[in-house]
């Protein structure tokens, strides 16, 4: 009964009016006018009062008027006082009238008046001057004439402290501590559910447990177990994190809370843990509820033990609120947190624990069979033809996110409706995805010969190359047309491993030196032409040493090292020298294969770069034809053979520099 009297009593509280900053602005305004208006003894010209004529004319043949003011069009004047009469024209001195005080008169006649005047100043009883004014009295827009410096600054003030506010929202500075969450009332507002979610079947499956405890806990916790406090979603880019926690807020319809980790940052000392604090308090009064924090890096990256080092203490202050909140002395049941982040290594160690995040989800770059079902979904609003094969197109699409995949979708319509088609083709997908690979196509780039066949030669060495390596990927065609920064280029479809060989790495690094050796035995120079071909050899020659074990000289050793802060390489100077040393003993032993190579198949080759200089574009039929069949056949390599004017993934030659 007592808790039942307390909620009566809560309910039964008057609904007072919220405290508003434009209150005092209001209040202030007015009593400035008011007193604009009424003339208060701090105005200019001091005390006025009224006057009859027949006074006026006692003042001024008294010899007590110092100065006239005429209104001709209101038949009304001011007469200003002598100082010394002051007192006898107001009963008081000027500490209390001011110093230019003076009696308003209406009078009948302009003429009538100017003849009394005249015949003061002629017995010498008025010998001040005589002016006329044809504006209206003092009236409201004398006041708001008065009071615009002070409105256009108090305007200028508003907008600042609302600027600085983060918005227009009300409340003005006051509310700078507020959470910027924006909520959801219930999740299933956003339309999407897990059907929108193609792929990532682990991760689904796991965030899929939470949104079965919101529904049905009391399943969970007749057993004795808990729901998880958090869930932080980590991948790269594009893969889907935000989508997934949007479809869990669909299928749950519960209060969604939705902000980024930059929300929380403000210029203002404080305001970050403020922001921690109210998002929390609002989540309790709406629990069960989710919140949801996407790229939490902002706010939850490590913090410094150095503060010297260029640690930021409001955003160190702002993790810290954000810790005590997830799992402190407080209770949070029912409040779910989930966080996206690509950076998950760089976050803090205290956030990640247990308690706080109890569960890590990867969101990984989606394989083939993901690849497919993510593009049924990108392609049900597209116009479709029946050559377009969904299989292909995943198999042409090695490493695409889910965003990736989806712009490849827009980019086809694109190139579709610019040709004025009625529907999607096969060829306008290919078009898309050689597109967002290699770039446009620059159609008006001119070359010279000489320019043209070192090209040709340098793309058909690494075509040479990659067909006679056994662990090379099969190639799809070879082009020298401009595409992007790339003068030219080899495309091939890799077979998506799970683990490398190192012979399946020599093999693809010493594709990669193929353009370089041709240039060299075929021209008799070489060119800056292979530079990103050297980029990736020497990046893959130094991961092989130093993280993966791979030389001969340090066998089994890794000195990767993950400490942000830590400027200390892992080893010495001396193993320095030797990791460098074995880098450029296997890349120049892969180069050294790779001229073997070409001079073992020199007629093929110069065949291949002659059909390129010809065509332009030449696919791994023409290279069957001049080589013979492939000794080494792999799965993907069979899938070719299957499909017709099939594309891949691209080895890009940079342009030279101007």
């Amino acid at each position: 009964m007592a808790m039942d009297n307390n909620k009566n009593n809560k309910n039964n509280k008057p609904n007072m009016p919220k405290f508003n900053l434009s209150w005092i602005y209001i209040i202030i305004l007015v009593a400035l006018g008011i007193f604009w208006y009424t003339g208060g003894s701090n105005s200019p010209d001091g005390l006025s009062r009224d006057a009859t004529y027949a006074k006026f004319i006692e003042y001024v043949d008294s010899g007590w008027a110092q100065e006239i003011v005429v209104n001709s069009e209101e038949k009304t004047l001011k007469m200003y006082v002598q100082p010394e009469h002051i007192r006898d024209v107001f009963d008081a001195g000027t500490d209390k009238v001011g110093s230019k005080p003076y009696i308003n008169v209406e009078f009948g006649s302009v003429d009538k008046l100017e003849e009394v005047l005249a015949e003061a100043k002629k017995n010498e009883k008025f010998n001040g001057n005589l002016s006329y004014e044809n504006k209206h009295g003092s009236g409201l827009l004398d006041i708001l004439l008065n009071l615009a410096p002070l409105i256009f600054f108090i305007a200028i003030w508003i907008f600042l402290m609302r600027r600085m506010s983060g918005g227009g929202s009300g409340g003005g500075v006051f509310s700078v501590g507020k959470s910027k969450a924006k909520l959801y009332e219930q999740g299933n507002e956003l339309g999407i559910t897990f059907k929108d979610v193609a792929g990532q079947e682990g991760a689904k499956q796991e965030v899929q447990e939470i949104v079965e405890f919101l529904k049905n806990p009391q399943k969970y916790t007749d057993l004795g177990g808990k729901i998880p406090k958090g869930a932080l979603l980590v991948g790269p880019p594009g893969t889907g994190k935000t989508l997934l926690a949007k479809a869990v807020a669909g299928e749950a319809g519960v209060p969604f809370f939705s902000m980024s980790g930059s929300d929380f940052v403000e210029m203002f000392v404080g305001v970050g843990a403020s922001r921690v604090r109210d998002l929390f308090r609002q989540a309790k009064e709406k629990s069960p509820c989710i919140i949801f924090i996407d790229e939490i890096d902002a706010v939850g990256r490590a913090r410094s033990k150095n503060p010297a080092m260029g640690g930021n203490d409001e955003r160190e202050n702002t993790l810290n609120a954000l810790l005590t909140e997830m799992d402190g002395f407080g209770t949070n049941s029912g409040v779910i947190i989930l966080a996206a982040t690509n950076r998950a290594d760089m976050l803090d160690k205290a956030l990640l624990r247990a308690g706080r995040f109890d569960r890590q989800i990867n969101v990984d770059l989606p394989d083939l069979n993901e690849r497919k079902a993510i593009f049924e979904v990108h392609l049900k609003p597209v116009k479709i033809d029946d050559s377009v094969d969904v299989e292909l197109l995943a198999r042409q699409t090695p490493g695409f996110s889910g965003a990736d995949i989806a712009n490849v979708c827009n980019e086809a319509a694109l190139i579709a409706a610019r040709r004025d088609a009625t529907a999607v083709s096969k060829q306008d997908f290919l078009d898309a995805v050689d597109r967002i690979i290699g770039g446009l196509e620059k159609k008006t780039k001119v070359m010279t010969a000489q320019e043209k066949r070192a090209i040709a030669l340098h793309e058909a060495g690494h075509a040479t190359i990659s067909w006679f390596c056994e662990h090379a990927a099969p190639l799809i065609k070879v082009t020298i047309v401009p595409r992007g920064r790339a003068l030219g280029a080899a495309w091939y479809l890799p077979e998506e491993r799970q683990i490398t060989t190192k012979e399946a790495m020599l093999d693809e690094m010493c594709s990669l030196m193929g353009g370089r050796a041709a240039e060299e035995l075929f021209i008799g120079q070489i060119s800056t032409g292979a530079m990103n071909d050297l980029e990736r050899a020497t990046k893959s020659a130094y991961s092989m040493i130093a993280y993966a074990g791979m030389s001969d000289r340090l066998p089994n050793i890794c000195y990767y090292n993950n400490q942000e802060y830590q400027f200390q390489r892992p080893y010495s100077e001396t193993t320095a020298k030797v990791i460098d040393d074995e880098v450029l003993k296997m890349v120049n032993e892969q180069y050294d294969r790779a001229k073997k190579i070409l001079l073992e198949h020199q007629e093929g080759h110069n065949a291949l770069a002659e059909m390129l200089i010809r065509s332009e574009v030449i696919f791994a039929e023409d290279v069957e034809k001049i080589f013979g069949k492939r000794p080494w056949v792999s799965r993907s390599q069979e899938i070719l053979e299957e499909e017709e004017g099939e594309k891949g993934t691209e080895t890009p030659t940079p342009a030279l520099p101007e």
